[in-house]
């Protein structure tokens, strides 16, 4: 019988999420579970049968015999967390976004190559069906070259935990550009191959959330929608919208649209679900073609299977940290813009 990975929670909120994944891995247990909330530890604790409870994550870092952790806690913890889990040896997958800051996110690149560890983040919109589908089509050369492109995550009305620390910019680094497109731009990103970005013009607002901020007397200090345009080395562009708050018709609108001088691409969410569609639209034989592909003939495996399969089978992870410095650079880039309303140009 193969190696069991041992693995450590920390933050039960999203991590809840990260042990049911790993219960559906037979290659690894999970161990051990930090918390800071003591109600939420035991409850957590109870339910899955895990014995080994810390209120304190470095704790459980020197203490448990773990080779991995995941890191799930109000994003401003994310690189301490995941720097001192590497010092201590372990395997790193990360909540998305990676960091608060470039500078960060550079720091956790290089801890985990000092370490020999794989440090992955945790962007989950690319392992779907429709996602890897489209990837698949895209790696076979079927769009061609990506020059323009729109990614998008709006919400009607969906602002979580309103007045907790999704809303506390210093916690949260941001608002839903920095919790729902950072996933958009993961996955626009991954299909486009990783183009370098080289220039970011951005703008935010805080219209519908701020309104009620001051009715119900609630901290809040991050946009409630931002948008933007990122200009790549290649020459391609790519629109960025995101919101938590905004007169639209759908409680959930998720498209991303990418367009090559062979053909185009989009996957987008329906009827407001979390249930996904890719389609194609080419041009072959002077003819124009919409082909809708089959999810199942694809089938991806789950951000957390592929965490514990990259230190399985001992190479990197498929959302490794390099991707996560891009991502970062254009969320940065966006607020950067946003605030100063100049457009922010990387060397």
């Amino acid at each position: 019988m193969g190696k069991t990975i041992r693995v450590g929670v920390v933050g039960l909120g999203m991590g809840r999420a990260h042990i049911e994944g790993y219960r559906r891995h037979p290659g690894c247990e999970v161990v051990a579970i930090a918390d800071v909330d003591a109600k939420r530890l035991a409850e957590c604790g109870d339910k899955y049968g895990i014995a080994q409870r810390y209120a304190d994550a470095a704790a459980m870092f020197r203490e448990a015999e773990l080779d991995a952790v995941s890191i799930a806690v109000p994003n401003k913890f994310h690189c301490p967390l995941t720097l001192a889990a590497l010092r201590r040896g372990l395997h790193v997958l990360c909540e998305k976004p990676m960091a608060m800051t470039v500078a960060e996110a550079e720091s956790m690149k290089r801890a985990a190559d000092k370490a020999k560890r794989n440090l992955m983040l945790n962007f989950s919109f690319r392992f779907t069906n429709a996602s890897f589908a489209l990837k698949q089509q895209v790696a076979a050369g079927v769009i061609g070259d990506v020059y323009f492109g729109r990614t998008v995550w709006h919400r009607r009305r969906g602002l979580p935990g309103f007045g907790g620390w999704f809303g506390n910019k210093e916690m949260s680094g941001g608002g839903p550009l920095i919790d729902l497109g950072v996933h958009r731009i993961d996955l626009a990103l991954w299909l486009m191959g990783h183009p370098e970005p080289v220039a970011v013009s951005g703008s935010a607002y805080n219209v519908i959330a701020r309104e009620r901020a001051r009715r119900e007397k609630k901290l809040y200090t991050v946009e409630d929608m931002a948008c933007g345009l990122v200009k790549f080395r290649n020459g391609a562009t790519l629109i960025v919208e995101a919101s938590w708050a905004l007169n639209i018709n759908e409680n959930e609108h998720m498209v991303t649209a990418l367009y090559g001088d062979k053909g185009g691409l989009v996957q987008r969410n329906v009827s407001g679900s979390y249930e996904f569609v890719a389609e194609l639209y080419t041009e072959e034989g002077g003819n124009l073609y919409t082909k809708r592909l089959d999810n199942a003939c694809v089938p991806a495996p789950s951000a957390y299977h592929e965490f514990i399969a990259s230190i399985l089978e001992k190479r990197p992870p498929l959302a490794p940290a390099e991707h996560g410095i891009k991502v970062q650079k254009i969320l940065n880039g966006l607020y950067q813009s946003a605030e100063t309303g100049r457009e922010v140009v990387y060397a």
